[in-house]
């Protein structure tokens, strides 16, 4: 079995949503108190054992690649100003034996589009999709679950939960065979993209997958489809023809802060345990 080193990270978006924040900054870079959205996501994915992040970026994306990048004026600013641990906190020690690597979006075509731009960095190994929107709080991790739950079943795993029926329309929504679940995970029959009505459960794909690189073969000439768009759950409804796929429902607090609310929320129960209130 292969081990699981390269994790995927779409993030060409345009991050509308939090306008004019995001007009010069990238919505990753929006601090959750006082580190960025995305070092979470990286982090998560460095705790579990990738060496190489892989991200699908944007013209208007550098300042991502800047934060990861040393920085030797600020850090000799830093060490002269006397404030050496934060240059531990700039530089960190987790991060000193991982490749980042960069690959251009020209255009945002959907979430399918953007991890078909990693293909070539991929090749025949499976691989773990972040996105850093969903930030999930616990320990082990979420993508740690999930790797493990490959381990386990040998097949892609897609994370899954709950979600209120007012909100299914805006997820990619799995059935499952419900004959069969162990340890929370289920074996899927059909995922659906964002349906508007009659959805075949209430587990909603969340920002979290484990996929083998077969998934190429059913994202290479797919047909846009909701929003106009390359949708990565097209490729994974036709993958289920060929072999098994299974959702595990994570544990975790979950937040969406591609939403100003969720965004909020997760800056509020971080900072609980920062301040021990």
């Amino acid at each position: 079995m292969k081990t699981i080193t390269k994790a995927v990270f779409p993030v060409a978006g345009l991050g509308t949503r939090f306008l004019p924040a995001t007009k010069a900054i990238p919505k990753e870079m929006l601090p959750i108190i006082d580190k960025p959205l995305i070092e979470y996501a990286v982090e998560e994915a460095v705790n579990a054992g990738i060496t190489e992040i892989i991200f699908i970026t944007s013209h208007t994306k550098r300042a991502i690649e800047d934060h990861f990048d040393q920085n030797f004026e600020l850090e000799e600013k830093l060490i002269h100003s006397g404030k050496k641990d934060f240059v531990k906190k700039i530089n960190r020690d987790i991060f000193k034996d991982i490749k980042f690597t960069y690959v251009r979006q020209k255009t945002q075509n959907g979430l399918g589009d953007a991890i078909l731009h990693a293909e070539h960095l991929i090749q025949e190994e499976p691989f773990a999709i972040i996105l850093a929107d969903d930030l999930i709080i616990n320990n082990p991790s979420c993508i740690s679950q999930l790797i493990e739950t490959y381990k386990e079943h040998q097949c892609s795993v897609i994370g899954v939960n709950e979600v209120p029926e007012n909100e299914i329309e805006k997820y990619g929504v799995i059935s499952i065979d419900k004959s069969i679940s162990i340890n929370n995970t289920f074996f899927l029959k059909d995922i659906v993209e964002k349906p508007k009505t009659n959805a075949p459960s209430n587990l909603a794909v969340v920002g979290r997958y484990v996929l083998s690189s077969k998934i190429f073969k059913y994202l290479n000439n797919l047909a846009p489809s909701v929003g106009g768009e390359v949708q990565l759950t097209d490729a994974i409804k036709l993958m289920l023809d060929d072999e098994k796929v299974v959702g595990h429902m994570y544990e975790g607090e979950h937040f969406d802060c591609g939403s100003r609310h969720g965004y909020v929320n997760a800056i509020k129960y971080l900072a609980k345990d920062m301040f021990n209130e």
